[in-house]
């Protein structure tokens, strides 16, 4: 079966869509994708033998973000969802805090952050979406 030549980009760019309380797997893929990213990144910087404090918090953050998606695809109840995908925001938050301070501080070149930083702004995009869309009051 032949596919539209951008189909599989506008899956990649759609946001979550909840079944059953479940998580798209295209948004799982994403943030699996995103967390190998920030270790290249750690990795990098390791070599570089910056702080391994920072080097922890970027690991710490950047690939809770997935372990909490990967919980809420699991998630017993609306509730539960929502709690997981507002963990992985805040997780997301803070790795975009690390990847600035990366880029502020010139230990990783600008053009190797940008497409990372751009994907963690839209992730986070997708999240607060779908946290708000999750929290809506069911209409029947």
């Amino acid at each position: 079966m032949n596919e539209r030549p951008n189909a599989a980009a506008e899956r990649a760019n759609a946001p979550t869509r909840q079944r059953d309380g479940r998580v798209d797997r295209a948004l799982l893929e994403r943030v699996e994708a995103f967390a190998d990213r920030v270790l290249n990144v750690a990795e990098e910087i390791e070599r570089q033998g910056r702080s391994r404090r920072i080097i922890d918090q970027l690991i710490g953050s950047g690939t809770s973000v997935g372990a909490n998606l990967f919980e809420a695809d699991e998630a017993m109840s609306t509730k539960d969802f929502v709690r997981c995908f507002s963990i992985a925001l805040k997780e997301l938050n803070e790795t975009r805090f690390w990847l600035r301070l990366l880029l502020r501080r010139g230990w990783i070149p600008e053009p190797r952050m940008d497409d990372l930083s751009s994907e963690a702004d839209q992730l986070r995009r997708i999240l607060s979406t779908t946290i708000a869309r999750s929290k809506r009051p069911k209409t029947t």
